[in-house]
């Protein structure tokens, strides 16, 4: 598959022009080296997992770094955090350098402890997420946004199955002390006949004789390597009994579809997880728009405890707020409708009068007859490929 434009990069390009180090974090695979390579082919690059290069630079990491031609991409640099604390003191001698130490890492919370300590004020911070179908229309719910698994659809299983492998050796051990990993195996292959539900420790616990304790220590290696969506409840005062717990999703509707031994279009049509599968993909592409554009993530749900729910809530500006409800059909009706039209009531009638509200009811494109339309009173129903394209 030929480079595609990955929509981040203006960002990047902004970044180096003003701090003096950029970071960049993200799952493994999604393709921040390729992108820090392409934009900047004048830097000098680092793998920090090779064994060599780990061991000269925590042998003598002043005589490394002072070798260094910079600007530098060091690569997977959460493998040697002490390496921030030499980045800084170099970047203060010469603080108006801009563009100097570009650094990636794929387990993004002790990657950030490293930036808040060492880095703060003096690197641009962003995220890089698999593709999207705003770069490529070849992501699908199927495949996923992985660019090996999109370039390669025909060998998309046998990369996914050694995606899992990899990442359980490499990336979970290292984040945490993984004793039995078929044990772990089997958590991931639960987690993923849950995705898109409320979550439920207790219930992940259970059925594979672990602890809650060591269900939350797994999620959260999952969260930290950017390997699941965790949407909160959205809370407002509307007068109801609101679910606290989060949903949680497999961040990637490809990995997702292997785990659950989905692996044909004819099968994924017939699946009983079609639905959230949808629901998951749809929440992974307005993640995905929010982290390429350079904003924080802004992603809710609505449960209350007499059952009304709403898939998305995203608030935007000047206090307005969309609602969004996702089907994985073609055909809609305006009984589909009804659970939003019901919060947004709610919300106006708790303060929300002078803030705007919009309902939108994602759908798969027919193939034929009208495909965006008002479906019910303020509601309009549109194919997800036309609200994706919109997202800002």
């Amino acid at each position: 598959m030929r480079y595609v434009h990955r929509e981040l990069e203006s960002q990047l390009v902004r970044a180096v022009r003003g701090f003096p180090a950029l970071v960049l974090t993200g799952p493994r695979q999604a393709g921040k080296t390729s992108l820090l390579r392409r934009l900047f082919p004048r830097a000098s690059y680092f793998l920090l997992e090779d064994p060599d290069i780990v061991s000269r630079l925590r042998a003598d990491p002043q005589g490394f770094l002072d070798a260094v031609r910079t600007p530098v991409i060091l690569d997977e640099v959460q493998n040697v955090p002490e390496v921030f604390a030499y980045v800084r003191t170099r970047i203060d001698r010469k603080p108006q350098r801009a563009g100097q130490w570009l650094l990636t890492g794929s387990q993004e919370a002790p990657l950030m402890r490293g930036v808040t300590e060492s880095m703060a004020g003096r690197a641009a911070v962003f995220q890089l997420l698999p593709l999207s179908t705003r770069e490529t229309p070849k992501v699908t719910l199927l495949r996923g946004g992985y660019p090996e698994a999109v370039a390669r659809p025909a060998g998309a299983r046998l990369w996914f199955s050694s995606y899992v492998q990899t990442y359980l050796e490499r990336d979970v051990r290292a984040v945490t002390a993984v004793r039995d990993l078929a044990t772990f195996r089997r958590f991931l292959a639960l987690l993923a006949t849950r995705h898109g539900q409320v979550l439920n420790r207790s219930a992940l616990a259970a059925p594979i004789g672990v602890s809650v304790p060591t269900i939350s220590q797994w999620l959260g290696v999952l969260e930290t390597t950017a390997q699941i969506l965790i949407v909160p409840p959205y809370y407002e005062n509307l007068g109801k009994r609101l679910i606290k717990s989060p949903k949680v999703y497999l961040a990637d509707s490809g990995l997702a579809c292997h785990l659950l031994g989905v692996d044909t279009a004819a099968e994924l049509a017939k699946s009983p997880f079609l639905g959230a599968l949808f629901e998951g993909f749809i929440a992974s592409e307005i993640i995905k728009a929010q982290a390429n554009a350079g904003r924080r993530r802004a992603l809710y749900y609505f449960r209350d405890e007499q059952g009304l729910e709403v898939d998305f809530v995203i608030p935007g500006r000047g206090g307005s707020v969309s609602l969004v409800e996702c089907k994985a059909a073609a055909t809609v009706t305006p009984a589909m409708a009804s659970p939003m039209r019901r919060l947004a009531s709610a919300m106006k009638s708790k303060g929300r009068k002078g803030a705007a509200v919009s309902m939108l009811l994602l759908h798969q494109a027919p193939q034929h007859g009208v495909r965006t339309t008002a479906i019910a009173p303020g509601v309009r129903a549109l194919p997800w490929r036309e609200y994706v394209e919109q997202l800002d």
